[in-house]
């Protein structure tokens, strides 16, 4: 059997309150479907700046170390990138073979396929969704790519009463939507039970 590895442009540890409950370690993967104006991570979409790669295994001794914090205080492992849930078997077998108690979190779009959200949604503690918007032109505008499977990926988790692990975040992004646009988002998330809501104004430089 071919071993699972995956690229990743960093693991950073010892994040607290950041992506999760207690100390997080993050785990961020190579590769994204978007192509975001403002992206926080665009060596994610450069092939020159893999830092390193990595099978679960790898993964699980790489954050070890941190086994008696992330006991200590309901932390874990946060999946981000990049776009975690393209690498929907890796994260599967690092469950599979890491400390149960490890909380997992994921930092998603939802801009996949719904079976990667089917394969990781029954061990993920929480989904941490950047929506971007909900109206399809300005998610496209922004993206370059249309919000048809994210939608379709929200009303899943919602048919599968999951909204209390998931937080939404709503940007106000520049140039691309207001708080009107902000607002009709929350209203239309909100009418499909999700509760949990991170708004913020994208910094631009």
């Amino acid at each position: 059997m071919t071993a699972i590895e995956a690229k990743f442009i960093g693991v950073a540890r010892h994040r607290l309150g950041r992506d999760g409950e207690g100390v997080t370690t993050l785990a961020a993967f190579h590769g994204c479907p978007l192509h975001c104006r403002y992206c926080l991570n665009p060596q994610c979409l450069d092939e020159d700046t893999i830092c390193q790669r990595l099978t679960p295994e790898q993964l699980v001794a790489k954050v070890m170390p941190d086994n008696l914090y992330f006991m200590a205080t309901g932390g874990g492992v946060t999946f981000g990138g990049g776009e975690p849930c393209q690498q929907s078997l890796f994260i599967e077998e690092f469950r599979r073979i890491s400390n149960p108690i490890w909380k997992i979190n994921i930092e998603t779009s939802l801009n996949v396929p719904q079976s990667n959200i089917e394969r990781i949604m029954p061990f993920v503690n929480n989904f941490i969704i950047d929506i971007k918007d909900m109206n399809t032109n300005i998610y496209k505008a922004y993206t370059t790519i249309d919000n048809g499977r994210v939608m379709a990926n929200l009303q899943y988790l919602a048919q599968h009463n999951m909204q209390a692990k998931c937080r939404i975040r709503l940007p106000l992004i520049k140039d691309y939507n207001t708080p009107t646009n902000v607002a009709a988002s929350k209203k239309q998330l909100s009418a499909m039970g999700f509760t949990d809501f991170d708004e913020f104004e994208y910094r631009v430089n």
